[in-house]
């Protein structure tokens, strides 16, 4: 067995609180879509076909690759300091 550290990783990210949906198509571009009840989806970049809900309150993390998943935010706090810049 070996032992391995995580590579120090800055990210973007942005918090969804449910009323700012236009930094959220900013942010996402295409990869975000809102339903008539003002719901969020995110599409995967391996498969535009999938998508996923993003709850009110989670924040939504732009990976290396430039995918967007969502992530709770407990966790996120828990995981990410904010640097500044």
């Amino acid at each position: 067995m070996k032992t391995y550290r995580k590579k120090p990783v800055i990210i973007e990210a942005i918090k969804w609180d449910g009323n700012n949906p236009q930094d959220i198509i900013f942010f996402c571009g295409k990869f975000a879509r809102f339903d008539e009840r003002k719901d969020l989806y995110l599409t995967t970049l391996e498969n535009k076909k999938n998508e996923f809900e993003v709850a009110k309150g989670d924040f939504i993390i732009k990976g290396v690759k430039g995918e967007f998943y969502a992530c709770k935010e407990d966790i996120f706090n828990e995981t990410y300091d904010e640097v500044a810049g």
